[in-house]
């Protein structure tokens, strides 16, 4: 009789009684669950290889790289080297880029950037951009690695990377110096073009460019508050950048006394120019100094001018892009020189 009165009264202590509220609910604590939803097996297996540094989220370089690209997109110099324009004197250098997006990709790698790795997204859509990208880079002997899409994700600024990216070091620029021994090498005489006030590495690029075809030596740049060789400067040089040597002025304007004083004329390209290039004579050792669309050619690198040069404008368009300018000026150099 006692056993039977704790058996009934068992079925209506909480866990036994259905009553809503008392009953113990399927996979919680204390309810044992049937399998384990495949934890065990996916533990068991094999992460893979151990991602480089700059592909982990929470490693310094991720955070660098990710800093990198972010400044890439808006056209600011990347790494470490704004930081080195701001101190002077101090020694850094730039870190690694990542080009992103297959377009951009596949563009570098034709004009055979010296990239060191291409990253590829896990279950990435094949095209032709793609399997062309990952040819190339096998051919030029560059590592091509398989990573998760959430990494480069982590990596780009927008995510726009299509699942493609290229790792592109650090460029080495040359010093002044080089520069000049680089012409005393040929005997052409000398052809150079340096930079004042440019911040958008596509007319860098662009600039490198046309000095490379229309055979230039060299491209001098300042060391602060001017557009450095990044991917995006890699790839709007088509190349030329891997040819043609770029150097970096502590001081521009030193650098310019420094060549007027080695027997080159120096001449600034500005819409108020004292000549026009119909009346330029670009036959004897050059230099041209280009400045911004905008703010022109700052007051000291105007003032140790030889000259400054103007092209005359047959529509009324009242300049000319930077780089377009240089371009013009350049291959109107070299027709002279040809004749």
């Amino acid at each position: 009789m006692v056993a039977g009165q704790r058996a009934r009264k068992g079925e209506l202590m909480a866990g036994n009684s259905q009553r809503r509220g008392a009953v113990r609910k399927s996979g919680s604590k204390k309810g044992a669950v049937v399998g384990s939803g495949g934890k065990r097996r996916r533990g068991l297996e094999g992460r893979g290889a151990t991602p480089p540094a700059e592909m982990r989220t929470k490693h310094p370089a991720a955070k660098r790289a990710k800093a990198q690209a972010k400044a890439a997109a808006q056209g600011r110099p990347t790494g470490r080297a704004g930081a080195a324009g701001r101190a002077v004197g101090r020694k850094s250098e730039d870190g690694p880029e990542l080009v992103l997006g297959r377009n951009p990709v596949v563009e570098c790698l034709r004009a055979g950037v010296p990239a060191t790795a291409l990253y590829v997204a896990v279950g990435t859509e094949n095209d032709e951009r793609l399997t062309e990208s990952v040819q190339t880079a096998a051919n030029a002997g560059i590592s091509i690695l398989e990573v998760p899409r959430t990494d480069l994700d982590r990596m780009s600024s927008n995510g726009m990377h299509q699942g493609l990216a290229l790792q592109v070091p650090p460029y080495r620029y040359a010093h002044p110096d080089d520069l000049v021994d680089r012409v005393r090498g040929t005997s052409e005489p000398a052809l150079l073009v340096a930079l004042d006030n440019i911040s958008d590495p596509r007319n860098l690029g662009a600039v490198i460019r046309s000095v490379a075809a229309f055979g230039g030596q060299g491209v001098l740049i300042p060391q602060r508050r001017s557009a450095s060789v990044t991917a995006v400067a890699w790839r709007t040089s088509a190349g030329a950048a891997a040819r043609l040597p770029v150097a970096r002025a502590t001081n521009l304007t030193r650098t310019l006394k420094d060549w007027a004083n080695q027997g080159m004329q120096i001449v600034g390209l500005d819409m108020g120019g004292d000549t026009t290039l119909d009346e330029f004579d670009g036959t004897a050792p050059t230099v041209i100094v280009v400045g911004s669309e905008g703010k022109g050619l700052s007051r000291l690198v105007r003032e140790n001018c030889d000259s400054i040069l103007s092209i005359p404008m047959a529509g009324p368009v009242e300049s000319l892009n930077a780089s377009v300018a240089a371009g013009v000026v350049l291959a109107e150099i070299a027709r002279q020189r040809r004749a």
